[in-house]
């Protein structure tokens, strides 16, 4: 699949239900408390829709400097870096902005909130702020007022755009930090609103990939979950592409119950595997697909071909 520019990262704590082995402990939003586990870092592809890249095994001391790894190794196997990175507040330092800047990345992200700077936000006059209209979300917020500046942080090297954003369906603004110093702010907000896919991506993970449930949590067999995962995510994505129509960006679990749980009847031959799948209402997509019209090699049975039949 072609690759896009920009990603959107996130942590992510799998919960250890073992005492004996020797982690760290790392928030786990599902529990609302912190408890041993397994931090893993996750980047999607926000044009592709996809999980590219899954780090398992995050240390506290590392976590900061993840980010940088991340774009180390896109650059390796892909041969250029990441256009733009978009990520929450807890993601990484400002000195890792600065350095991410330095290589020429836009990034997006949230900037946390303290009382000391709520009061200058509060304190700026009427006329500082302006109107935007979001015509991809709701009525109810499509028009949010903006305050858009430049700001100076410990530890960033240069100024940062800063816009804050208020009624938008929050008690509190939202503070947005950005080296984007020309994108407008309508594309600014809607950008970073996309942001929360990942987070889908990281529920349909856990419910559907069972990322929570690691067949161990030894490295190596925690580092080989997550490369199934990252796997299986890829292939559901093809196929999704493949049947296209509703199901281009269907998510795994809908593509598995509507076309891929299927009873039917398997007759193995001398050099074949034929597999006659029952009537079923969701299967003249796969037969428009096309996927059925190539017989499928099988080199790990006996170099059998695999054979897909309809009743």
């Amino acid at each position: 699949m072609p690759h896009g520019a920009s990603f959107d990262l996130d942590f992510h704590s799998v919960p250890a239900n073992s005492s004996e082995e020797p982690l760290e402990k790392h928030y786990v939003a599902s529990r609302s408390r912190s408890q041993k586990g397994i931090l893993v870092f996750l980047a999607r592809d926000a044009e592709q829709r996809l999980l590219r890249y899954a780090n398992a095994g995050v240390i506290k001391a590392e976590q900061a400097t993840e980010i940088l790894r991340f774009v180390q190794f896109w650059n390796k196997h892909t041969g250029h870096l990441p256009t733009e990175l978009v990520f929450d507040s807890q993601l990484t330092t400002y000195e890792s902005h600065s350095k991410l800047n330095q290589q020429g990345i836009s990034f997006i992200t949230l900037r946390r909130r303290s009382q000391k700077m709520l009061g200058a936000i509060y304190s700026q006059p009427a006329s500082a702020w302006r109107r935007i209209n979001l015509p991809a979300l709701t009525r109810i917020y499509r028009t949010p007022k903006v305050l858009d500046q430049r700001v100076t942080l410990n530890g960033y090297d240069g100024e940062l755009r800063q816009m804050t954003v208020m009624e938008l369906g929050h008690e509190e603004p939202t503070v947005l930090l950005t080296n984007h110093l020309k994108m407008g702010p309508v594309e600014l907000v809607t950008r970073y609103a996309q942001r929360m896919l990942i987070e889908n991506g990281i529920s349909e993970a856990v419910q559907f990939f069972h990322i929570d449930a690691l067949s161990s949590m030894v490295g190596m067999k925690v580092d080989f979950d997550m490369q199934l995962t990252l796997m299986a995510s890829s292939l559901y994505r093809l196929m999704a592409q493949r049947i296209g129509r509703e199901y281009t960006n269907a998510q795994a679990k809908k593509l598995f119950r509507n076309l891929l749980d299927l009873s039917g009847k398997v007759e193995i031959g001398s050099d074949s595997v034929v597999v006659a799948l029952d009537k079923r209402a969701h299967n003249p997509y796969l037969v428009a697909s096309g996927l059925h019209e190539h017989a499928t090699p099988m080199p790990w049975f006996g170099n059998k071909k695999l054979i897909i039949q309809f009743a």
